[in-house]
């Protein structure tokens, strides 16, 4: 096997792979073998016709597909080993010369890993966050916690009043017939949600236990049931019960209920620590989201095409992992945003792009900066992946191989360029 590169410009290579005459007919002969079980030939037993005869028959190149696909993954990896380039997509193969007797030859076009020129890296500016704690946010945080300890007591004394809990039966109807998903029994909804279309909870205030009464709304043009969108409709209600949710006092006796804190005064202040954290947490990455984000401006680099689609790919089968997670599949997501996958894979465009440009300034950065990793820093990355797996650290060792330990290892050098350019960044 031999090759050659030729530089196409723009951070794209083609590679030509030639193997021996040889090499092709050893793949011929090899895919013969494999599939002359399949191919009836009369006058000769099923396996046993001689591949002369066959590609007397069906053609001389019958086996030229499958010799091919024989030679070219291992041809392929031989030589872009060999030839050093860094590539970062997968290639786009074409067929250059398939004929018994002569050396078979191919082109593999591939995206390399493009050249990052730095610019200005140190020092970025970057929009100072405000960590202060309001009132209206405490106040959100304890309002709250006293929604998630209230408790509902029944009403049979008075109408329906706004905030209150109604339990209703009803069913829709639309020109007089009735709609399908359009009734419920002992129905639990709490006027002033919204959870109900239209002025369906408004209508609902000043009815009282036993009432029956009539609902007139107009459904959204947004409605996910084409049927109904935009159209008038009834609802016959019946109001079977009311509820109020009563919320507890906000007193120490809440404070020790709610919280390890002996008083309110101390369980506020716990809250507003909670706030600060979460504000400290969330500008911290806004911080370094950014900083690399000007630092990506300021580099000049030129990134091919097929590595953005490669991101892409990679970016969909994460998310199609993340629906699994949550009982879903990425048919019934095309189906509700109305998307191909080819439009999904086109939302991921700028996201892609974005990650490939951060990645590549924060690998320049390493290199820039010297950054380094302790072979103690891998080793206790191992032990939290080991955690969050649940595996015995010795088996994520057996699963990483060389070339995963040395991502790892990127993987952590590049969250210290995060870190660094983090540290120079000046908040104004």
């Amino acid at each position: 096997m031999s090759f050659q590169v030729e530089d196409l410009g723009k951070n794209m290579v083609k590679l030509t792979i030639e193997a021996t005459a040889e090499d092709f007919e050893k793949a011929l002969d090899k895919v013969y073998h494999k599939n002359k079980g399949k191919i009836n030939v009369q006058g000769f037993r099923k396996g046993k016709a001689p591949r002369s005869i066959i590609e007397k028959m069906y053609g001389a190149g019958v086996f030229y597909e499958d010799a091919a696909n024989e030679i070219i993954p291992e041809a392929y990896e031989q030589a872009a080993k060999e030839s050093g380039l860094e590539i970062v997509a997968r290639p786009s193969i074409e067929v250059v010369q398939i004929e018994k007797g002569k050396n078979f030859i191919f082109t593999a076009e591939v995206a390399v890993k493009p050249t990052v020129v730095l610019g200005q890296y140190k020092g970025i500016e970057v929009e100072k966050a405000d960590l202060s704690v309001s009132d209206e946010e405490l106040n959100a945080e304890l309002d709250k916690a006293r929604e998630q300890n209230s408790r509902t007591v029944t009403v049979e004394d008075r109408a329906i009043a706004m905030g209150d809990i109604a339990t209703i039966d009803y069913e829709g109807f639309m020109d007089g017939v009735a709609f399908e998903g359009g009734k419920g029994t002992d129905h639990e909804l709490e006027i002033g949600s919204h959870s109900f279309i239209d002025t369906f909870e408004d209508q609902l205030v000043g009815k009282n236990i036993g009432e029956e009464c009539e609902i007139n709304v107009t459904f959204p043009q947004e409605y996910h049931a084409p049927e109904l969108a935009g159209k008038p409709a009834v609802f016959k209600v019946t109001v079977k019960g009311i509820k109020v949710k009563e919320l507890p006092e906000l007193d120490d006796d809440f404070a020790q209920d709610v919280s390890e804190c002996d008083t309110l005064d101390a369980y506020k202040e716990s809250i507003k620590k909670e706030i600060y954290d979460r504000k400290a947490a969330a500008a911290k990455s806004a911080k370094e989201d950014a900083a690399i984000e000007k630092i990506v401006e300021n580099a000049q680099m030129d990134i091919p095409q097929p590595m953005v689609e490669t991101q892409k790919r990679q970016m969909a089968d994460e998310f199609v992992q993340r629906l699994q997670m949550q009982g879903l599949n990425i048919q019934q997501y095309l189906q509700f945003t109305g998307m191909t996958p080819e439009k999904f894979l086109e939302t991921l465009e700028p996201q892609a792009l974005k990650r490939i440009q951060s990645r590549l300034v924060l690998e320049e950065i390493v290199k820039a900066e010297n950054l380094s990793v302790s072979n103690e820093e891998i080793e206790n990355e191992m032990k939290r992946m080991s955690e969050i797996y649940n595996r015995d650290l010795d088996q994520i060792k057996e699963m990483l191989g060389e070339e995963e330990k040395n991502l790892l290892a990127m993987d952590l050098k590049v969250q210290k360029a995060i870190d660094f350019v983090a540290e120079q960044a000046v908040e104004v």
